[in-house]
């Protein structure tokens, strides 16, 4: 077995999601003066690549560690949509022509190509192609069991109804997680495949850091 790995970096400055504060990681031990290395984080638990509960956009929803951990690994198809242009809403009409499979209880990662292009431009922080609300509806209608995409927001920033999409996904049963970037190798495999996206274990939280995997036996 072998692990393809689908998630960003974390490092000091990196880009992230403009409505929150800037990533900071400095040194609070170094070997030179204490003997040993410790760093200090500062930033949100939405940051990188990162699991949404619930919690995130529902009031009085379910935290992160109120979800069963086994839901966050599962098949899951890869929907190539590298062909996205800024701005451009993935919509019900969309997924359908691109989902072939049966997705009951399913993840489908959205791999809009705009995971390659992390950095801090206008059009990755504003004009990234975006889940429509009926596409969300469309997930949720089918029973999907979480949905992924290659930015920081599912809906982005274009989607005028951003956080309606959030809570149809989340509302609806489906967990969502952001901030992914697709090798090219992962386009290849034969679908469905097997995905790992394991959130840390914060109690309480709306949402946690993570370590998105695919699974290549």
């Amino acid at each position: 077995m072998r692990l393809i790995d689908l998630s960003q970096p974390v490092f000091d400055g990196c880009p992230n999601c403009p409505a929150h504060p800037p990533v900071r990681v400095t040194a609070g031990a170094t070997h030179e003066k204490e003997g040993w290395r410790l760093e200090l984080l500062s930033f949100a638990s939405h940051t990188g690549s990162h699991v949404d509960a619930p919690l995130h956009k529902l009031a009085g929803g379910a935290s992160l560690d109120q979800l069963p951990l086994d839901r966050f690994v599962g098949e899951a198809f890869v929907v190539d949509l590298r062909d996205a242009t800024a701005s451009m809403p993935i919509t019900a009409d969309l997924l359908s022509k691109r989902l072939r499979g049966r997705v009951t209880d399913r993840i489908v990662l959205l791999a809009t190509g705009w995971g390659e292009r992390r950095q801090r431009t206008d059009e990755w922080f504003y004009r990234s192609p975006f889940l429509s609300t009926d596409g969300a509806q469309w997930l949720v209608e089918r029973r999907v069991r979480g949905v992924g995409i290659d930015h920081y927001s599912i809906s982005g920033a274009a989607e005028p109804n951003n956080a309606r999409v959030h809570e149809i996904l989340l509302g609806g049963g489906t967990w969502i997680v952001e901030e992914l970037k697709f090798p090219a190798e992962v386009f290849a495999l034969p679908q469905p495949v097997k995905f790992w996206s394991l959130p840390v274990n914060f109690k309480g939280f709306s949402g946690a850091f993570c370590r998105p995997v695919i699974e290549v036996e």
